[in-house]
């Protein structure tokens, strides 16, 4: 049995210039999107992270041809030959984004039959705030045990209010309402920078869509979409996690593609905390010089252009180190606190209640071995380790492949002492994976 972990030493003051790959949750759905086309679609920017493989994977299985340059980061697809509207459990149960071709799929055979998706356990994120709105678009749901089988009758244009501005339904909606005659308002909908993205690439595919005030997205249906050409929107949670390494190793990053204009709540609080910013012009590119004495910020997690929940399990990392106390609450997932146990391992003064962090900070934190819970804790857990004296023993690196591209490689190039390593069979102890890691190492980046 392969186990891979990790190894990660303190590392301060990491300083030099990294650029960002495609965001991650902006290709899931633009992947996704191909459906709705017939014929050869190329991207580029886009990011080797294992759940754009599993994407690959699962429109493979549809009839779709496939084909990802890795060396320039440019992916195509064909789906003129797409010819299957089922998606297998296997599929489905490794990556929560999934369910996002169930919208393509009813547009493109009226009919789709997914199981329930998997992913990170940071919450339930349940699939029936998307069946509710197929419901009322026409879309007959029939649920049995874990499998939804979707079928249309007549697709109906209609006004859809959002109880909550959920990306996964937007876009599922969204997409449905491409090619459904008609026009389909969504009030109250998401629109974060990579669903606007998603927008981006549906109007280049000869869609009709319109955003109005307040939070209002308006979709003329037409009767064909069209291959795109697009490049995929840098990613602004790995220019997050560039940023916060920076910031709580005591260093200095530059990021010329950072999309500033869609991080601004996030970066006025990396400034309360005392780092100095610098924004490039049009709001693209930001320069962070950390400061010697951060202080604590507290925030909440909301839909944007409120705090990122993706970015909050970094930010937490960064406030464990800041003088004073720090007040987190996450109003996104119900489980998105897990990682707090694993930086509580590495010397951590937090407490939760409920959905609320109190974090207070420390002079020092010591490496550990910890395990990921999903993408956004492995991050923090990897920031964590970069300030702490000692070694730290990631495990679960399963989570940080599938949100990142070799991120690893990037920090290390600021100076990060930071390794990926797998051996034949997993130990129980720190010093036995210490001691093998020299043997069983794949890949050093100092």
């Amino acid at each position: 049995m392969m186990h891979e972990y990790l190894h990660i030493e303190q590392s301060l003051g990491l300083n030099g210039q990294a650029s960002l790959f495609g965001a991650k949750n902006a290709v899931l759905v633009i992947m996704a999107s191909t459906l709705l086309t017939n014929g050869k679609s190329r991207f580029t920017n886009v990011p080797r992270s294992h759940d754009v493989y599993q994407m690959m994977r699962l429109l493979t299985s549809l009839g779709a041809a496939v084909s990802f340059d890795e060396e320039v980061h440019i992916l195509e697809i064909d789906t003129s030959f797409v010819n299957k509207f089922s998606v297998s459990a296997d599929l489905m149960g490794k990556m929560r984004a999934s369910v996002l071709v169930m919208g393509p799929l009813l547009a493109r055979f009226g009919q789709a039959q997914v199981t329930l998706p998997g992913g990170c356990v940071i919450g339930a994120r349940p699939i029936d705030y998307h069946l509710k709105n197929f419901e009322r678009m026409g879309v007959f749901i029939e649920s049995i045990q874990e499998v939804v089988c979707a079928k249309v009758a007549a697709l109906r244009p209609t006004k859809l209010v959002f109880d909550y501005p959920s990306v996964g339904a937007t876009e599922n909606i969204l997409m449905l309402a491409t090619l459904t005659q008609g026009i389909t308002r969504i009030v109250h909908a998401a629109l974060e920078p990579e669903v606007l993205d998603l927008i981006a690439v549906l109007k280049k595919m000869g869609a009709k869509i319109t955003i109005m005030p307040p939070a209002t997205i308006e979709i003329e249906g037409v009767n064909q979409l069209y291959p795109v050409e697009h490049e995929i929107m840098p990613d602004r949670l790995e220019a997050g996690a560039l940023l916060l390494a920076a910031a709580i190793t005591g260093g200095q990053v530059h990021i010329p593609q950072a999309p500033a204009y869609a991080m601004e709540i996030f970066l006025s609080k990396l400034q309360d905390m005392g780092h100095v910013i610098q924004v490039g012009p049009l709001d693209v590119g930001i320069t962070l010089k950390a400061t010697t004495d951060p202080k604590a910020v507290s925030f909440k997690t909301t839909p944007y252009p409120g705090f990122p929940t993706d970015l909050q399990a970094p930010m937490m990392a960064a406030q464990c180190l800041a003088s004073g106390t720090s007040i987190i609450e996450e109003t996104v997932f119900e489980n998105r606190l897990v990682h707090v146990r694993e930086l509580q391992k590495m010397g951590a003064q937090i407490v939760v209640k409920h959905n609320v962090a109190h974090v207070t900070g420390v002079d020092e934190l010591y490496g550990a071995q910890v395990i990921a819970s999903d993408i956004r804790a492995s991050c923090a857990l990897v920031l964590a380790g970069l300030a702490s004296t000692g070694i730290t023993i990631m495990s679960a690196v399963h989570h940080w492949r599938r949100g990142y591209d070799a991120l690893e490689q990037k920090l290390g190039l600021l100076g990060a002492r930071i390794a990926y390593h797998y051996e034949e069979s997993p130990k129980n102890t720190i010093d036995p994976l210490l001691s093998s890691a020299k043997q069983s190492h794949l890949h050093h980046v100092s």
